[in-house]
């Protein structure tokens, strides 16, 4: 992954330009995020939080499912929050049960599944779909998430490709880091998500005729206090500026509204 130095002159434009017209002083927001989109944002959080002097407080959860644990469990239970950020699939949910400020979500970037290996392994031939067929079968056992590409893989593409009963026999609901740990033979996940994982080797996306894009959106929460601060910062993960460390990150940015 390139330098978060590489984006710090840009950042810092987009910052000065969201945080310049007069407000309210700015509070202290809460955010919920899930996996895909962390790594981005942990490298652009701390350029808003130094210009909009803010300290924003961040805990994670997943994008979709019936858990207490994601995102929308969370909220559901009364887990405190003024910002979202998860897969447009869980946010779509969440809008629908008015859990979310009309007109506030955006957009971010977009993700494609990717595959690794552990660290020293060879790296397989997933060119085509017979091949990345062929690497599943192989595999003794295949770690992915339990959110939106996992339910995706387990319950159209697996089925798709004729697997569906060969992989329950070998897949883990664990996520891709369990690749890491030596828990796992091959890891599927976002890209953005697998290449962070230590004692891995990225061998690359899986075949575009395979592919789910999943697309990161933020929104407001519903009953913030922190509307002001909340919409800044929405704004400022959604700018020209956050661009090439949401590229760094594996992902592409979304088009702009």
């Amino acid at each position: 992954m390139k330098s978060p130095v590489h984006t710090s002159l840009p950042l810092a434009l987009a910052a000065a330009s969201i945080l310049a017209s007069p407000s309210a002083s700015l509070g202290q927001p809460r955010v919920i995020i899930s996996g895909g989109f962390s790594t981005a944002y942990r490298e652009l959080l701390p350029e808003f939080e130094k210009m909009a002097s803010v300290k924003v407080t961040t805990t994670s959860g997943g994008s979709v499912g019936n858990g207490p644990n994601t995102i929308g469990g969370q909220l559901r239970r009364g887990v405190p929050a003024d910002v979202v950020i998860l897969a447009r699939e869980g946010l779509d949910e969440l809008i629908a049960e008015g859990r979310i400020v009309p007109g506030t979500d955006i957009d971010l970037a977009r993700s494609v599944i990717g595959m690794i290996v552990p660290a020293g392994a060879p790296r397989p031939d997933i060119s085509t779909v017979d091949a990345f067929k062929q690497v599943l079968l192989r595999a003794r056992s295949v770690a992915m998430s339990s959110s939106t590409s996992g339910v995706y893989l387990t319950t159209t593409l697996f089925p798709r490709l004729g697997i569906a009963e060969e992989m329950a026999k070998k897949s883990m609901g664990t996520g891709a880091a369990a690749v890491g740990r030596g828990e796992a033979d091959v890891g599927l996940q976002q890209v953005s998500e697998v290449l962070a994982v230590p004692h891995s080797t990225f061998v690359g996306a899986i075949p575009e005729e395979l592919q789910y894009v999943t697309t990161y959106a933020a929104a407001i929460v519903a009953g913030t206090r922190e509307v002001e601060t909340s919409r800044r910062l929405i704004a400022f993960l959604s700018s020209e500026g956050a661009g090439p460390a949401i590229k760094n990150s594996g992902m592409e940015p979304s088009r702009r509204r």
